[in-house]
């Protein structure tokens, strides 16, 4: 979950998943300008965005909806910023009696 005080660039450098419009991005990231790329799959088509640092930093936070809300070249776009959960790697330790 998102706090309302958070910026958008804070939301992504700090989040694991990504959905966009609804749709789940395979892959998204922040280049050296920090412009955001976005990449996933609609059935077959391949689905591209980008947005730069101002339209980044004009988005809006819905708390109602627990989203992001961001204008670009194609339009509205509404973010959701998501961590990942992961089972924890741990090797049982085998001890041996000597």
């Amino acid at each position: 979950m998102t706090a309302v005080t958070d910026t958008l660039l804070n939301a992504l450098e700090n989040c694991d998943m990504l959905e966009i419009d609804g749709l789940h991005a395979f892959e998204f990231s922040l280049d050296e300008e920090d412009n955001l790329h976005i990449e996933c799959m609609d059935g077959r088509a391949a689905k591209r965005w980008e947005f730069r640092m101002v339209e980044i930093e004009a988005a809006t936070f819905d708390p109602t909806l627990q989203s992001w809300l961001i204008t670009g070249d194609s339009g509205e776009h509404r973010l959701v910023c998501m961590a990942a959960f992961g089972a924890h790697d741990d090797e049982e330790v085998e001890h041996e009696d000597a």
